[in-house]
């Protein structure tokens, strides 16, 4: 009998017992069987169930596959669990006060600092060593830094105007911009066309053209305008702008176009929806970077606007048009019957939510929340498919009243650095720092607190994330910058 021929009854035991085996277990089906959903068509791509949905879901991790490279940032999260205060930078407050904003580079070279006192500062975040003091940036208070690249950045001030600066060369303003009429508070950049948009208390949102920058300045219009601004943020992929304000409202710009000028009346108001009572009493400016105090107003004044151009919108048939207007009043909770106001919007770095930081116009409360740009059916065809649902929230320390506290994503996406007293909250999504998508309630719940830092012995104002290394910075109202990084 041949060699083969003796083989041949183990080779059929063998293959008895793997029969048996998937026989007893459950079967899964391999990824390559399952290449789309079944019955789906692709015509249909905004129906749920549609290929396009199967899709976005899959990429946000809603769906059969999640993308297994996201576990790693579970290694990186996991280290500020262990991170403490690292170094402090003590200047005298007598030249440039409090701290107002924090801007890392995008590749975490340079910490700027923009102070109360015309100031701003430049740190090596690494060696925790000051660089720079530009002493004159501006002629009033400093309230806002945005990088436009490595080496690119923009400062806005109380002044009412905006600078362009180049680390090359910070003894001279690449230019200077004049435009706005009031107190500048915020600064954003479109990357793919260099856009600049600043907003501020004038209420005037304006786009200016870096790409035609000279030293007298640069092309600029006259974007959006709206009463009571208080904040204006770009989602990632810049289709969106939204706008907060200090009477309690979002507003969101959808399929966002900056090549447009939107006078009053030029754009369709697609839906205004309240989901809480508020009071009628609004807030307006009166001090630097400080919240806007209480003054008596009624909150008609976009809810007419809505009721004027309704009839107008409600003609389009279609998708949403370019730029349209959706106005909300977020759920804030504890504040269902008094007004509210919307101090700090950040965004998250994936844009899927936008996070809140909200007070309430007596100035007895102040909350954290989170807020899903939440995807379905539009309620009419000219509604936007987006609208915003409340999905975590936390109570904040009411503190240094009258001071904006401004808070921020981590790159991942996975905390939140808040002000929190004379320190800053870690706070996450839940206990162990899951992506929102992966932990996502089925009604609003706590944020989790996942570490307490505390080094300054003032409110602290401001806080920031670096995008490339593990550290946090916090600045204070007396003025001291804290660096934090873990200690192994």
């Amino acid at each position: 009998m041949s060699s083969t021929q003796e083989e041949r009854p183990e080779d059929q035991e063998e293959k008895e017992e793997e029969e048996q085996l998937q026989l007893s277990e459950p079967r899964s089906p391999a990824p390559a069987e399952e290449p789309t959903p079944p019955n789906v068509t692709v015509c249909a791509d905004s129906a749920p169930g549609s290929l396009f949905y199967w899709l976005k879901d899959r990429c946000l991790g809603r769906g059969l596959y999640v993308d297994p490279a996201r576990d790693n940032y579970k290694t990186m999260t996991s280290l500020y669990s262990s991170i403490h205060p690292a170094d402090s930078v003590n200047l005298s407050t007598r030249t440039h006060g409090a701290v107002f904003n924090l801007e890392y580079s995008p590749d975490g070279s340079v910490l700027t600092v923009a102070c109360e006192q015309t100031e701003v500062l430049l740190f090596d975040p690494v060696s925790s060593k000051h660089i720079k003091t530009l002493s004159e940036a501006h002629e009033d208070c400093v309230n806002n830094i945005r990088f436009l690249d490595n080496r690119m950045f923009a400062t806005c001030s109380d002044d009412t105007t905006i600078a362009l600066w180049d680390l090359r060369k910070l003894n001279t303003k690449v230019c200077t911009l004049h435009g706005h009429t009031s107190w500048v508070k915020n600064i954003e950049f479109d990357t793919n066309t260099r856009l600049l948009v600043t907003s501020g208390f004038d209420g005037n949102v304006i786009i200016w053209d870096t790409n035609r920058c000279t030293e007298d300045g640069c092309p600029h219009k006259k974007f959006f305008h709206t009463r009571f601004l208080m904040r204006m943020r770009l989602t990632p992929d810049c289709s969106k702008m939204l706008i907060s304000t200090s009477s309690g409202y979002l507003l969101i710009l959808h399929d966002l176009d900056l090549t447009k000028s939107l006078e009053v009346g030029s754009y369709p108001i697609l839906r205004a929806r309240r989901t809480a009572s508020t009071s009628d009493v609004t807030t307006s400016p009166t001090s630097s970077d400080s919240r806007p105090s209480s003054s008596p107003c009624h909150h008609s004044d976009l809810g007419s606007l809505f009721e004027k151009h309704t009839s107008r919108a409600s003609q389009r048939e279609g998708n949403s048009p370019r730029n349209s207007l959706e106005v909300l009043t977020p759920e804030v909770p504890g504040e269902r019957d008094r007004g509210n106001c919307i101090t700090s919007l950040q965004l998250h770095p994936k844009g899927w939510a936008t996070l809140l930081r909200c007070s309430s116009n007596t100035d007895d409360q102040e909350w954290t929340c989170v807020y899903e740009f939440q995807e379905g059916a539009p309620v009419r065809p000219i509604s936007p498919r987006c609208s915003l649902r409340l999905t975590h929230y936390i109570e904040e320390a009411n503190v240094g009243r009258g001071y904006i506290k401004e808070l921020c994503f981590s790159p991942d996406g996975r905390m939140i650095a808040s002000p929190h007293g004379y320190g800053i909250r870690l706070l996450g999504f839940d206990s162990q720092c899951s992506e929102l998508v992966d932990c996502m309630p089925k009604e609003a719940g706590n944020l989790q607190e996942i570490r307490s830092l505390y080094s300054h012995k003032d409110v602290v104002l401001t806080t920031k994330f670096s995008p490339t290394h593990c550290q946090i910075a916090s600045g204070c109202l007396s003025g001291r910058v804290s660096l934090y990084q873990p200690k192994f």
